[in-house]
């Protein structure tokens, strides 16, 4: 989840800067990373009491060129 975040921030900071994000873009970034992971590994458990700030999930980017069962996203 906190990659999510994070690619999420670097999206906005992207088009803050005026660089326009198509889905296509977005299609190609995973993640998921699995190289170089400890996925059971050393983890700081002493911040678990800290609530996380509010995420604000809305991206500007328009998805719909995505969606198969859309007839417009063929054109």
């Amino acid at each position: 989840f906190h990659n999510t975040l994070d690619i999420a921030q670097a999206v906005r900071e992207l088009q803050a800067e005026g660089w326009k994000t198509e889905p296509e873009d977005l299609a190609e970034v995973s993640p998921y990373l699995t190289e170089k992971i400890m996925r059971f590994g050393e983890y700081s458990t002493h911040e678990l009491d800290l609530a996380p700030e509010a995420y604000e999930p809305h991206l500007d980017v328009d998805f719909t060129k995505l969606d198969p069962q859309d007839p417009a996203a063929a054109s």
